[in-house]
């Protein structure tokens, strides 16, 4: 069985990484700086949650406008610029005294930029990887999760002391660090001959949702991939939450970690398996990614709660596994495209989720909004377990390349 750590071996996945590696701690400060920022000031849990939204929704217009890119210019370019663009609007996002509405525009702006980079990131990878590619997966998996789980500890402790504007310019940082790692050390990686040109815009997502809907294979992964809207609820309502748990703001952190710490360790335990088990075992975790969630109609205690959400992540690590086998049986002509569907649905789908959360918090409380998205999320995941069981998950691993 393939390890974990080969796909160190291959000097551009590296680059990647590590690139990846600092984007995603700048984020996680400038996430938690922004919703703290609004529920302090407007008292919201409803607009506090749209706050932390508002960093996932604009995929619904970029994944159909932009990721197109992936597909028509070197993959290297489209990194570097989509970079570029975000490092100058989170640098002004930085400056003191800016407002409100002008800081949400401009997040809206840098969000705009982050499908062409994903699904630039994502076609490359196979590339870079080949037989690797899962083991690749998990070693991003694993370290995205750890960085979450330090950056969501530490972000409410950071903000607090060194200000919101302090941990933006963090943010905006990484990016530009991100874009010299990326322009320096990766090779161009045109699109492949004979990807499509002709179409742009909604009509190339649409080609990304016709290639998965034809084949019911990869419309059954996507839909376990798209089960993540219903178990990114608890995250946009950690500040609330911890506000009805009687705790201080400073435990919004704590709280935002205990889920990605359950997902590294999921990876962890998963490469410990055959591809095989872990390939039929997809819609078990599914299920069990929400289950845990059900328990928040008792209102629990912050320990409680923080075991919930552990459990919670330990089984959404059947994500690593559920993405890597789509793009693996995704023509790689049209990969671009099919990542770009299944990225946009997913992001836009957990940003209307946490919308949908804040709202129904608003109503019923916190922990009541969090019990009703793991309820209904348990219900979904039972119907995709079940397609997915009708899939024959063992002729599917079979069909995957071999692990190098």
């Amino acid at each position: 069985m393939v390890t974990t750590r080969s796909a160190f071996a291959v000097r551009g996945f590296r680059l990647l990484w590590l690139a990846g590696l600092l984007s995603v701690v700048g984020d996680q400060l400038a996430r938690v700086a922004l919703s703290i920022l609004v529920f302090q000031r407007t008292g919201s849990a409803a607009l506090s949650a749209a706050t932390y939204a508002l960093s996932m929704l604009p995929a619904l217009v970029s994944g159909a406008l932009l990721s197109w890119l992936a597909d028509r210019y070197p993959r290297r370019r489209v990194m570097v610029a989509c970079d570029v663009v975000r490092a100058g609007l989170v640098a002004v996002m930085a400056v003191p005294a800016v407002p409100l509405p002008l800081l949400a525009v401009l997040l809206v702006l840098v969000q705009l930029a982050e499908a062409p980079f994903s699904a630039a990131q994502g076609a490359v990878l196979p590339e870079l990887l080949g037989g690797r590619y899962e083991a690749g997966q998990t070693v991003q998996q694993v370290t995205t999760q750890l960085c979450l789980v330090l950056g969501f500890a530490a972000a409410a402790f950071v903000v607090t002391g060194v200000g919101a504007q302090s941990a933006l310019a963090v943010d905006a940082a990484t990016f530009a660090a991100s874009a010299l790692l990326i322009r320096a050390g990766l090779g161009r990686h045109p699109p492949p001959a004979g990807a499509e040109r002709e179409v742009t815009g909604w009509r190339r997502l649409a080609a990304g949702a016709v290639a998965v809907g034809r084949d019911r294979t990869l419309g059954t992964l996507v839909w376990l991939g798209w089960l993540a809207l219903f178990t990114v609820v608890p995250e946009g309502l950690a500040v609330p939450f911890a506000h009805q748990a009687g705790v201080g703001t400073e435990w919004t952190g704590v709280l935002l970690a205990a889920e990605p710490a359950g997902a590294v360790a999921g990876a962890l335990l998963l490469r410990r398996v055959a591809r095989p088990v872990r390939v039929r075992a997809l819609g078990v975790l599914a299920v069990g990614t929400s289950a845990p969630l059900v328990a928040f109609w008792g209102r629990p205690t912050l320990g409680t709660a923080l075991a919930l959400l552990f459990v919670s992540g330990l089984c959404s690590a059947y994500q690593v596994t559920a993405g890597a086998t789509f793009v693996q049986l995704s023509p790689p002509r049209l990969r671009g495209r099919t990542l770009g569907f299944a990225r946009t649905g997913m992001i836009a789908g957990q940003g209307l989720g946490i919308v949908a959360g804040g709202v129904l918090a608003q109503l019923v409380g916190p922990a009541t909004a969090i019990a009703w998205a793991g309820t209904a999320g348990a219900l979904v995941a039972l119907a995709a377990a079940a397609a997915w069981a009708r899939r024959r998950p063992d002729a599917v691993s079979a069909a995957l390349p071999a692990e190098a």
